[in-house]
């Protein structure tokens, strides 16, 4: 219930009477404090707490309160009334439609009663709903011609008020309305965020469309009301102020649908009153009554011309107010617009389904905005939803046929999953509007990565190609209906095959399945239609068989997963409980359909392999609570099936798929668990007595011999063992013992062939791995722990071995296996619990150690990336492609190493240098190992990033000494310095790494000077010019620590001659300049460019003439700073010190100290000369 107003309500200063239109002018003012403003209706609670509001509106009240008195109403009706007499018209909006229609029955009274004031009221109404804070002032008119009155129209600024002035013609009225000059920059309530917001729009939407219901039988046909209303809103539209812009072109095109509703009731009155004149035409002269006939003629004539006034407001709208305002800057107001135009065409046809005003939807379709192009496609799809408007719309389809299609690649999702949505009702509305080259753009979005888009394509695809195939009548050759059925389902499978095949875009099943699954869900999930089909068709080509054991799989996958796919996003990631329900029926269903015709399809296709593969996978979605799970005669037949493809074939995905096949139906206490592990565990140990047979007479010694046929079934088995040691645990075998022999000799002294080791290295990697992650269950003593390190040792060793292969691809699994043994026995180590046995520690030695690191470097950074790509320029894309792949998980998996702590973290350093050079193809993985590294030590960390720039700078160095011929892995000095700046962006929290950038500075300055002693052949440290590179670190360091850097800097250079002016010194310049720049904000460039000839910095300390005043704080300190500490040209006059203690204790400038000693004054000036290029002191 809505509570009373706070408040008493006070009346209008001054009341308009009804003859007031014969006066020559008369005046009113409505007031809005803040309290009315549109922005304060934010803080109102949405709890129907109201205030009471001093206006012109309670007037109004006040009025339709005493007319209410002399009417006999019920008494809940009463209670009502007296909870909205006392509130605005704006209020109002707040309290519900109920209590809407209430105050607007009591305000069309009141108008009937004093139509001006009832005016002003809803003129202030528009004016608060716009947010404005401000006065409306109303004046009355004669003429809309008059000149004088024309003239005063427009919009005023009074910047010393503050206030703004607009003031316009709503006939008979000359309304000003005066608000703060900041309106347009407040929100008002159409564009609050929030629910509010929202929650506004819909609310001032529904006042108007209530106020012209109420009305349409009164008041609206007086020629004053509606003439005032869009005289109003179509001036305020016209506003630059966009508050009052936006707010009445909504209320002017909502008012006028809310018109079109009245014309519609009032032609639906029309057409019944000429039917029933035209009964009365058809009756005789007996039974026709004349005056019955006049009323109804005359019924109809009051009609048509109110349909007739009705249809001239809208014209006035339209022409007033949406032509102008459809364009608007605003896009808002454009998408509400075309919005409404939707609704008008779709509503009243006759009028406005017409070709000049269809071109503005063609128009606003290549908006700019998303939502306005997006209102614009909704609203064709409810005018080509109706089958009756269609013949209106074919110039229009012909017109922007094309842009529609162009639109399913518009790059907002939702634009092009509408203007699909679009196309299918175009589609099945008419069968010649797209054209067959139309259709084949259109159908390949079934493979799109957006699963909304995709679903509506394949919606598409179904009714055009799936669902026009008619079914077969039940008379014909004696058919009866589920064999039509059948007929229909394998004709429609046909197409789908045909079109899959025409597409060309070969394993994307899961994605056509998943596309169709929404609109072709029955025919997909048909089990018994598609394994009928498998099972009779015999003539069928084996590809065609193919792809239909692949559609079939992947409708059971989807039946049993869902619509999530890798690559494709929109779908719904929440299931509900019904979605839930259904699909554990579905799986229900394919488990009890599959399981006993899996063994039939597996015999029958045996000798293909790629249909084994995928029907090897189905057994992966069974429901084991499926009562036909319990059926172990079933289940032993499908595990004996399964057995009799594996000895049939040894392809990788045959075996792969069977793998994990065995996983799922393994795992848990399922009803066919035991079997499964039963006939898994006979595989595996015929597999391991067959390869022990074969080991025996091919491995003597070291030396392995067999012929083609005996290394074949090797080969074979191995396979099957890696496939399934992969997937499960195969300890218990002892593979490891079994294997690893044939690693121990070398290939050219009769050791296994390339093929063979690429197998073992594998299984003997899986063993090693299944041993770890079993620790805690297997070691249950220090002697079985003990065993377990000997194996890796072993292990390693023998990929070490390895690593030096002749052949490439037994290097790069040697490389992989022992990288990822390794990873897995540090996390271990990590894992363990100490109060149980665990794995023992093993550090790999040194020698394999650097070998990885030289395996990386001279396998994964392989010349620089356009290198590369112009090396692969004659192969395929796709093979460049998957050669980077491999590259990056070598270097990923060397780097798990360094972040597990398996190596030394300086051994990234190797790494980190080609952090620039290769960044386009190994940069992430670089980047995230300085992180993981600087999270583990953060000092180690910045100490291998020094390491790195001082070996990248040693190898520059030395490779221009000996001036030979350019090294491709040494990298140039630009480079380096772009290296070391890339280094300092990674140091992003000044005190949180603050140590470690002042190490990264110490380490710099005695990697330069450290050892250097100085003679005429060597006047210049050797690496002097690091100090250049060290200068990109200084904007990382705190004021504190650039001092005493500066310092210590003084310290290495206090024995050494430094002269300023020579070439060779230039680094040391840069870098000092680095460290005192950065402590002001500045930056070492701004003091000296390394693109000109070095030379002293060009801001002097003493740039301005101190006079009077002791010398700032600043240049005193700079000034002594910059003081060369060992000059000869002034240690024969005085110390530095005693120069500085004079020069800081004279309080003026240098230029007005006047001392007695010639020589102290001479030295004096040469220092302050050699400190600045300017000569600051002038000579006297």
């Amino acid at each position: 219930m809505i509570p009373d107003p706070t408040a008493a309500a006070t009346s209008r200063p001054s009341e308009l009477d009804n003859n007031s239109q014969d006066q020559a002018n008369s005046s009113g003012a409505v007031n809005h404090s803040e309290d009315e403003s549109g922005n304060e209706n934010r803080q109102k609670s949405v709890r129907k707490r109201r205030r009471a509001h001093k206006g012109s509106e309670n007037v109004k009240c006040k009025k339709a309160k005493a007319g209410r008195r002399s009417v006999s109403r019920k008494g809940g009706s009463q209670s009502k009334r007296r909870h909205v007499e006392a509130v605005t018209l704006f209020e109002v909006i707040t309290m519900g439609r109920g209590a809407m229609q209430m105050v607007i029955d009591d305000w069309i009274e009141a108008y009937v009663t004093d139509r001006d004031t009832s005016l002003l009221d809803l003129i202030s109404f528009f004016i608060q709903c716009s947010g404005c804070k401000g006065v409306v002032t109303a004046e009355m008119c004669q003429s809309k011609e008059d000149s004088d009155v024309m003239s005063k129209m427009g919009e005023k600024l009074d910047e010393v008020a503050g206030l703004q002035y607009k003031k316009f013609l709503a006939f008979p009225w000359i309304l000003t309305v005066t608000w703060p000059m900041d309106t347009d920059s407040v929100e008002y309530p159409l564009i609050q965020s929030g629910p509010y917001g929202r929650w506004f729009h819909s609310e001032f939407c529904d006042f108007v469309s209530v106020l012209v219901a109420q009305c349409q039988h009164s008041v609206i046909f007086d020629n004053y009301l509606m003439s005032t209303l869009i005289s109003l809103l179509t001036e305020l539209s016209d506003s630059y102020i966009r508050a009052f812009r936006h707010t009445c072109t909504l209320a002017a095109v909502k008012l006028m649908s809310s018109l079109v509703s009245v014309a519609l009731s009032l032609s639906v009155s029309i057409e019944n009153s000429q039917k029933l004149q035209a009964v009365q035409k058809t009756k005789t002269l007996r039974q026709k009554s004349t005056p019955q006939q006049e009323r109804i003629h005359k019924k109809i004539t009051e009609l048509q011309e109110k349909r007739a006034e009705i249809e001239g407001m809208m014209d006035v709208i339209f022409k007033g107010i949406f032509l102008k305002r459809y364009r608007d800057v605003l896009p808002e107001i454009r998408s509400i617009c075309m919005e409404e135009m939707g609704v008008w065409m779709k509503l009243y046809s006759s009028i406005f389904l017409s070709d000049s005003y269809l071109k503005y939807m063609g128009w606003m379709m290549h908006d700019k905005i998303p939502d306005v192009r997006l209102k614009c496609v909704l609203g064709l799809q409810g005018l080509y939803g109706d089958p009756g408007l269609l013949p209106k719309l074919d110039l229009f389809t012909s017109r922007f046929k094309d842009r529609m299609i162009s639109m399913t690649l518009d790059k907002d999702n939702e634009v092009a999953v509408q203007t699909m949505k679009l196309l299918v009702l175009i589609s099945k509305s008419s069968d010649d509007v797209l054209s067959p080259a139309d259709y084949k753009q259109l159908l390949q979005f079934v493979y799109s990565s957006q699963r909304p888009l995709a679903a509506t394509a394949g919606e598409l695809l179904f009714s055009r190609l799936l669902n026009t195939l008619a079914p077969a009548s039940g008379d014909q050759d004696g058919l009866n209906e589920e064999e039509a059925h059948k007929e229909q389902t394998l004709a429609r499978l046909k197409a789908l095959l045909q079109f899959y095949q025409e597409s060309e875009l070969h394993k994307h099943v899961v994605y056509l399945v998943d596309s169709l699954w929404d609109c072709g869900g029955a025919l997909l999930k048909d089990w018994s239609a598609l394994t009928s089909t498998l099972m009779q068709d015999s003539s069928s080509q084996s590809s065609d068989q193919t792809v239909l054991v692949e559609i079939m799989v992947a409708s059971v996958r989807q039946a049993s997963e869902g619509p999530m796919l890798a690559g494709r996003s929109g779908a719904k990631k929440v299931m509900s409980a019904r979605e839930k329900k259904a699909q554990i029926d579905d799986c229900s269903k394919l488990t009890e359909h599959l399981l006993p015709v899996l063994p039939k399809l597996l015999s029958k296709f045996s000798g293909s392999s790629d249909i084994v593969a995928s029907l090897m996978k189905i057994p992966q979605y069974f429901l084991p609570e499926c009562p036909e799970a319990a059926n172990t005669e079933v289940t032993s037949s499908l595990m004996a099936e399964m057995g009799a493809v594996l000895d049939l074939h040894s392809d990788p995905a045959v075996l792969e798929a069977a793998a994990r096949t065995f996983i799922s139906l393994c795992e848990g206490e399922t009803t066919w668990s035991s079997t499964a592990q039963t006939a898994r565990d006979s595989l595996v140990q015929g597999w391991v007595d067959q390869l022990t047979a074969l080991l025996e007479d091919s491995l003597k010694g070291d030396s392995f011999s067999a012929d083609e046929e005996k290394t074949a079934e090797i080969l074979a088995t191995l396979k099957k063992l890696r496939a399934f040691h992969n997937c499960h645990d195969l300890s218990r075998w002892n593979l490891f013992e079994l294997l690893s022999p044939l690693l121990s000799a070398e290939s050219s002294q009769g050791g296994a062939p390339p093929k063979v080791l690429l197998e073992v290295l594998p299984c003997l990697c899986y063993s090693m791995l299944w041993s770890l992650n079993m620790s805690g269950e297997t070691l249950t003593s220090r002697d079985k722990a003990v065993a377990q390190r000997l194996q890796l040792r072993l292990f390693c060793e023998r990929s070490h071995h390895h690593l030096s292969h002749y052949d490439h691809s037994v290097r790069l699994q040697a490389f992989l296996g022992v990288c990822d043994v390794l990873t897995a026995h540090s996390y271990q180590l990590q894992v363990w619990d100490p109060s149980s046995f665990g794995p023992l520690l093993y550090t790999p030695i040194p020698k394999l150690q650097r070998a990885l690191l030289t395996f990386v470097c001279v396998h994964v950074f392989v010349g620089t990336d356009c290198d590369i790509q112009s090396s692969v320029s004659a192969n395929s894309e796709v093979e460049r492609l998957e050669d980077l792949h491999k590259r990056r998980n070598l270097l990923a998996a060397f780097c798990k190493l360094i972040v597990h702590r398996v190596l030394e973290m300086s051994m990234a350093a190797e790494i980190f240098m080609y952090y620039m050079k290769h960044h386009n193809d190994f940069g992430d993985i670089i980047k995230e190992t300085m992180y993981r590294t600087r999270q583990i030590d953060k000092i180690e960390n910045a100490r291998t990033l020094v390491l790195c720039l001082q070996q990248l700078f040693v190898r520059l160095k030395r490779e221009q000494e000996s001036g030979g011929r350019p090294h491709p892995g040494v990298q140039t000095f630009t480079s380096i310095k772009e290296l070391a700046r890339r280094f300092a962006l990674t140091f992003g929290d000044l005190v949180k790494f603050r140590e470690c950038v002042v190490m990264i500075h110490r380490n710099g300055i005695e990697f330069v000077f450290q050892e250097f002693t100085q003679t005429p052949e060597t006047p210049t440290p050797p690496y002097l010019s690091y100090l250049t590179i060290l200068g990109e670190f200084s904007s990382k360091l705190l004021k504190p620590d650039k001092k005493t850097l500066f310092s210590y800097l003084q310290k290495h250079t206090a024995e050494h001659f430094v002269d300023h002016r020579e070439e060779g010194w230039q680094p040391l310049i840069y870098y000092r300049a680095s460290l005192l720049a950065v402590a002001e904000g500045e930056d070492a460039v701004s003091y000296v460019s390394s693109d000109r000839k070095p030379y002293l910095p060009n801001r002097s300390p003493f740039s301005k003439k101190l006079e009077g005043t002791s010398l700032n704080k600043n240049v005193k300190h700079r000034f002594v700073l910059l003081l060369p500490p060992a000059a000869s040209i002034c240690a024969s006059f005085l110390f530095f010190k005693e120069v500085n203690l004079l020069v800081r204790s004279a309080r003026l400038s240098p230029k007005l100290v006047k001392f007695k000693d010639p020589v102290l004054v001479q030295a004096i000036r040469i220092w302050i000369h050699f400190l600045s290029p300017w000569n600051l002191m002038q000579e006297d």
